[in-house]
């Protein structure tokens, strides 16, 4: 197997404008041998999800910031009528909290685990059940994985450990990034720029 390991300066090309690569890099070389995301292709197809997910490495936090037509088109279900979706508009902890509340191992809306469970990470790690099953796999209490997940590490890692549970390396040795994309994201949304990304990091990385 391959001991591929991404340099500083591949990374800047991959994720430009962002001011943190040092960062952010220190935290791939640590994480990535770790999860045998240590070829061409898998580091190429991971940092391409990565860049998507997060906007080029600089959201690492769910962004909840939503008016109230946006609250009603992305969660009908938890936002039926009009005057309901003006009360949560622009207030992200209490959306999170009514939207995610009774699934993904998160209590009802008045317990906060929406809220404390959001996503975070490069690869968005959302709800108690994800956030335990990460815990558990690096042996940390799941209390102080919120504060974890917005390090460069815990960002990083929380991504790698996805990556792994959900057995990416095989679509990336295959190069398909549909089903990268359909695992990921649960569809196809941004297919296009996920594909982008991943063909400027084969460039980059000399594949």
């Amino acid at each position: 197997m391959s001991n591929f390991i991404l340099t500083q300066d591949q990374l800047t090309q991959l994720i430009p404008n962002n001011d943190y690569v040092d960062h952010w890099h220190g935290a791939m070389e640590k994480c990535l041998p770790d999860y045998d995301i240590n070829t061409p292709h898998r580091v190429a197809a991971f940092v391409a999800q990565c860049a998507h997910e997060s906007g080029g490495f600089r959201f690492i936090k769910e962004n909840l910031n939503y008016r109230a037509e946006s609250l009603r088109r992305v969660w009908p279900r938890y936002f039926k009528d009009l005057a309901t979706a003006q009360r949560y508009a622009h207030k992200q902890e209490a959306i999170a909290n009514r939207a995610y509340a009774n699934r993904m191992g998160n209590g009802p809306e008045s317990s906060g685990d929406g809220y404390r469970y959001c996503g975070r990470g490069l690869i968005q790690l959302t709800g108690r059940s994800n956030y335990q099953a990460f815990a558990d796999s690096i042996e940390t209490d799941i209390n102080d994985i919120p504060a974890y997940l917005a390090t460069f590490e815990g960002s990083v890692q929380s991504a790698c450990w996805f990556w792994e549970t959900n057995n990416l390396n095989k679509w990336a040795d295959l190069g398909d990034i549909v089903t990268l994309t359909k695992k990921i994201n649960g569809g196809t949304l941004g297919l296009a720029d996920r594909q982008k990304h991943y063909e400027h990091a084969l460039h980059v990385l000399g594949v």
